[in-house]
């Protein structure tokens, strides 16, 4: 029995395939992008200068009344305004006082506090963007070196901060693509206004009960 010749595909079938091959490339790019662009996600770097110390107590000294009431200060302030949740990692020196402004939000957090020698400037950026690229990255250490730091990651040269200067927060926002980005907060404004001059067992100066940025600034 002779074979019968098989069937052709009709016109309109020929054009709905060639269709759907440029549509199904296109859905597989679109996937491949969002993969990409989900994996170069921002860095964010918190900065924050080590709270008060008991004074005349030697080279490394421990966080007074004062110091210890504002290390609690900072977790409440972080928690506040929904940073908390996202921190990934936090950093201190080997200084008693930088871990001990640390260990109160690293204690909600279950997290570790790593050592890190912060006049190692370029060294310890460079350690935290390939460590934690993505992640949002507590800095806890000196005043002076915060604005060297800040500096390195293209970040503001504007970073001034006061001797008696304790409760600013700089955050400091790195983009896959674009400018960094740097913001100041004053995290001492939850505390009432006669605490400014109040004695050591508070000790932390505010203005009124708002948490809010100070400053904003934005470098290439």
């Amino acid at each position: 029995m002779a074979e019968l010749p098989k069937a052709q595909p009709s016109a309109r079938t020929r054009r709905r395939r060639s269709r759907a091959f440029p549509i199904l490339g296109f859905v597989f790019t679109a996937i491949v992008l969002a993969w990409f662009f989900e994996s170069q996600a921002t860095t964010t770097l918190l900065f924050v200068r080590h709270a008060e110390t008991v004074p005349d107590s030697g080279g490394d000294p421990p966080l007074s009344a004062a110091g210890r009431a504002r290390a609690e200060l900072l977790a409440d302030f972080l928690e506040s305004v929904d940073v908390v949740a996202g921190v990934d990692a936090i950093y201190a020196s080997a200084d008693r006082r930088t871990r001990q402004t640390a260990d109160p939000l690293a204690s909600r957090l279950g997290l570790r506090v790593a050592t890190a020698d912060p006049y190692q400037v370029e060294a310890f950026m460079q350690r935290v963007l390939r460590d934690h690229k993505g992640d949002v990255v507590l800095i806890v250490t000196h005043a002076d070196v915060i604005p060297p730091l800040i500096e390195e990651l293209h970040g503001s040269k504007h970073v001034k901060i006061a001797p008696d200067q304790y409760d600013s927060l700089y955050v400091v926002t790195i983009p896959w693509f674009g400018k960094v980005k740097t913001l100041h907060f004053r995290y001492a404004l939850g505390m009432p206004l006669d605490t400014e001059r109040g004695s050591e067992s508070s000790g932390i100066g505010g203005s009124d009960r708002a948490v809010m940025p100070v400053a904003e600034s934005t470098s290439e």
